[in-house]
């Protein structure tokens, strides 16, 4: 997957169009759990994404825009869910974490993966 690729899924995931229904945040808003391979996608997207903007100064409005949405409205609609009384996939919480994480390693340059037994972040080079 080349930036390009990796930037259009993210974008996509945030954005509902007639091409895109089944967007991340969409099903989400919609009471709807990820469809399988989702969240992986999404997860190698964020990946492909730091690695390309390590040397960049800036980011782009409509990428930043997105990795916002991906991070924060994401967890938001989690909760509003589950409040909702929603049964997400088990694993969905700690999914949107290491989304969230690896955004924030996008805006901060440095790879950042879940805590380990509840510790604080580990910090990768």
């Amino acid at each position: 997957m080349n930036y390009e690729t990796a930037r259009k899924i993210l974008i996509d995931q945030t954005t509902t169009t007639e091409e895109n229904p089944e967007a991340l945040l969409a099903r989400m808003q919609q009471g709807r759990p990820p469809v399988p391979g989702q969240i992986t996608s999404i997860l190698l997207a964020l990946k492909v994404v730091f690695e390309a903007l390590k040397e960049a100064p800036t980011l782009d409005r409509e990428l930043a825009f997105s990795l916002y949405q991906l991070s924060i409205k994401a967890q938001q609609l989690f909760a509003a869910g589950r409040k909702a009384g929603i049964e997400w996939p088990p694993l969905l919480k700690e999914d949107l974490l290491r989304i969230s994480l690896a955004t924030e390693s996008i805006f901060s340059n440095r790879w950042q993966t879940p805590p380990v037994s509840g510790f604080g972040v580990q910090e990768k080079g």
